[in-house]
């Protein structure tokens, strides 16, 4: 028996109703997205049930310019807590403005993981995060080789940071290890940047 690959299928429509239509890309792609949802319904609870079992994520930060500093857990029962994210983009807004900005929450995964990495007991020292439009053109203006004209520091993707008691150098390294974004090492400045753009380093 021969068969003609552009033929349209056939299928019956209804329980009552004996006569058939074909099948046409429209009903093909629904019927895909079915099975696409039904897949995914099926591997939730799993997935949320290793998320609620994970542990919080908290951070320890203290913004050098203010003297502000904050523990707030960022993460728990897998989610992003609304009151911790908030009180974090407080505390690393823009010092020179008062702006402040939703730093994204990859970068604070990024920098609770260089904790964890590096064991770190005391609070992160924050030389800059967030920072506003007007603040990056007065830096460039001061010091336009080290300052990005489209810094990810003006969308809340980068941060400044040392740590407490441990050489730059090594925080550099631990940095570089997490391959989470960028790293900039700064040892005369006694920092080391990272972001959550591009993987790349300088």
């Amino acid at each position: 028996m021969t068969t003609n690959a552009d033929a349209p299928s056939m299928t019956t429509v209804g329980s009552d109703d004996r006569a058939t239509r074909p099948l046409d890309r429209r009903h093909l792609l629904r019927a895909a997205l079915g099975l696409t949802a039904a897949a995914a319904t099926m591997m939730a609870p799993e997935e949320s049930e290793a998320a609620m079992r994970a542990p919080p994520r908290q951070l320890s930060l203290v913004n050098l310019h203010t003297g502000e500093r904050i523990s707030a857990e960022y993460w728990s029962k897998g989610r992003y807590q609304r009151d911790g994210m908030r009180e974090i983009n407080r505390v690393l807004r823009d010092h020179r403005t008062g702006a402040v900005h939703a730093i994204d929450p990859k970068l604070l995964d990024l920098v609770h993981a260089l904790g964890r990495k590096l064991g770190s007991r005391g609070p992160i020292q924050i030389v800059s995060a967030y920072r506003s439009p007007e603040s990056n053109a007065l830096l460039r203006e001061a010091d336009g080789s080290g300052v990005a004209q489209n810094s990810y520091h003006m969308q809340g993707k980068a941060i400044d940071l040392r740590v407490p008691g441990l050489a730059i150098r090594h925080l550099h390294r631990a940095a570089l290890s997490l391959r989470g974004g960028g790293v900039g090492y700064y040892p005369d400045s006694n920092f080391v940047h990272v972001d959550v753009g591009p993987l790349r380093h300088w």
